[in-house]
């Protein structure tokens, strides 16, 4: 997994960057397989139920990750950033999850949106702002995957997993987080088929 830019983390072991985990690992690719294993074993499991608003996504993130660290589901505290780009301020998390989530329900969950395109586009606007927002100090892209599979649900598609590539898609999130969301709503749309 790539690395993040932190400023001190108190949620890491003092003069590393691996977090602190339930498991006492102190190895980074120990806690990422670790950490893989438990998203995995609870991914088979059934997301708790919610509105899906902004409460609902903080469950989603500690069902997922409950087993790794004791802060899952909790927003994070410190200023965090990657490829020389800083992610939204703790300080301005809570508010600003709660107002795109806000403006998702204003949207009715993308249920009303009329075609595949017009899914793609609204679906990386949000997976994109999300990702800008990055409320979590670990497993934001797993949880944002997870709420744009949610979202094709209620709007009726089926997200074609399996032609997924996890490179591209990460590309297409490093693009979008740099103000271009055309290969998000590509790789949106690839993924997507009427059920």
């Amino acid at each position: 997994m790539s690395r993040y830019t932190a400023t001190d983390d108190p949620l890491c072991y003092p003069g590393t960057q691996v977090l602190i985990n339930k498991a006492g690992l102190r190895d980074q690719d120990q806690l990422d397989q670790f950490e893989h294993l438990m998203f995995l074993t609870r991914a088979e499991e059934r997301l708790p139920p919610g509105d899906l608003d902004y409460q609902h996504y903080k469950t989603i993130h500690h069902h997922f990750f409950q087993d790794v660290y004791s802060w899952a589901g909790q927003p994070r505290t410190t200023r965090t950033g990657k490829g020389g780009g800083w992610f939204c301020y703790p300080e301005y998390i809570d508010t600003e999850t709660t107002k795109l989530f806000s403006q998702l329900t204003d949207e009715k969950h993308l249920t009303a949106t009329s075609g595949p395109e017009a899914f793609s586009d609204r679906a990386s606007h949000y997976i994109a702002e999300l990702n800008a927002i990055h409320p979590f100090r670990e497993g934001n892209g797993r949880c944002q995957l997870t709420l744009l599979s949610i979202l094709f649900d209620l709007s009726g598609f089926r997200m074609r997993e399996e032609l997924l590539d996890p490179s591209g898609f990460m590309q297409a999130m490093i693009a979008s987080f740099q103000g271009d969301n055309g290969p998000l709503r590509t790789a949106i749309l690839s993924l997507l088929s009427d059920t």
